[in-house]
């Protein structure tokens, strides 16, 4: 099992389609060895970008076992857990540790908007049913649950809930988690347009979305930010944020995959209800995304910082 620090980029795996509406498990492989060589320092599987709400059971753990199989090295694997019920998600939670995943990331239950109790409980009981170590995310605008500052000073006791998936939009949470709990948690930015913000501020990691389409330069941001070398990485970070905004669209799943199929590691192929887009929002995306390609800046030797 792959240990997992809670640090660095980790890309919220897309899940490509065949035209069959099978999972393209070639596609995701070329994928998946973009985000190896690009330097990110773990994968999740089946968070909002990888449709998990379209994702049969048996597919969710051929996916993990697909991953597990194919890399090489010590890159951990986090599986997403978002469910309605405690025991589906408990359920969830004891599969992917049978199958070898190295931690989840687990959002509070989905559908019903619990309270602060319910949504502790919640989280209790799952991080009770498992070893690995576990990462929150917190996400009140998606998802319409906030996790306080008091909610993480009891979930503090429990080992296993390490981190936080910082998608609040208020850059000062970062800080806030910091002032109230120093390094207990680590924070990672799950917002793509608060990334180098959230970095200079502290945050130790990055989930990321464009990542899918553009693993490089995701990358070598948050390396030069931590090497301190800021002006550099804020110069990616300007190119970059015309495309970062399709990270935070209700469509972000068809935007970052016409992205990656853009840059020649994804495709389209969306699962429905989901639909290609078409029309004048099609081509106002294109135009994004290929701008940002005809102006891809020459990156900095990053790998080594």
């Amino acid at each position: 099992m792959a240990m997992v620090k809670w640090t660095g980029v980790y890309p919220a795996m897309l899940t490509p389609f065949t035209q069959n509406d099978t999972i393209d498990l070639p596609l995701f492989e070329k994928n998946l060895q973009a985000q190896i060589a690009a330097g990110v320092n773990g994968i999740i599987l089946g968070g909002s970008l990888g449709e998990a709400s379209s994702l049969t059971s048996v597919e969710k753990t051929a996916l993990l076992l697909y991953c597990k199989e194919s890399i090489k090295n010590d890159l951990p694997v986090i599986v997403n857990i978002a469910e309605s019920t405690t025991q589906s998600a408990i359920q969830i939670a004891q599969e992917a540790t049978e199958h070898g995943a190295d931690g989840l990331m687990l959002l509070p239950p989905m559908r019903y908007k619990a309270d602060d109790r319910e949504t502790l409980e919640y989280f209790k009981a799952v991080a009770g049913s498992t070893p690995l170590p576990i990462m929150i995310y917190n996400n009140p605008v998606d998802y319409k649950i906030m996790v306080t500052l008091d909610m993480f000073e009891e979930l503090a006791s429990i080992p296993n809930i390490q981190a936080v998936k910082e998608s609040t939009r208020d850059i000062s949470n970062v800080t806030r988690m910091y002032n109230r709990f120093g390094e207990r948690f680590k924070i990672l930015c799950g917002v793509d347009t608060l990334a180098y913000e959230s970095l200079c501020a502290g945050a130790h990691g990055w989930v990321a979305g464009l990542v899918d389409a553009f693993p490089k330069e995701t990358v070598a941001i948050f390396r030069l930010v931590k090497a301190g070398r800021f002006e550099e990485a804020l110069q990616i970070y300007r190119w970059f944020l015309p495309v970062l905004e399709l990270d935070i669209h209700p469509k972000l799943v068809q935007y970052i995959k016409m992205a990656a199929t853009l840059t020649g590691i994804g495709s389209e192929i969306v699962r429905a209800p989901r639909l290609i887009t078409e029309g004048a929002e099609r081509e106002n995306i294109l135009s994004i995304i290929d701008e940002a390609i005809a102006n891809r800046p020459t990156l900095p030797e990053y790998l080594h910082l």
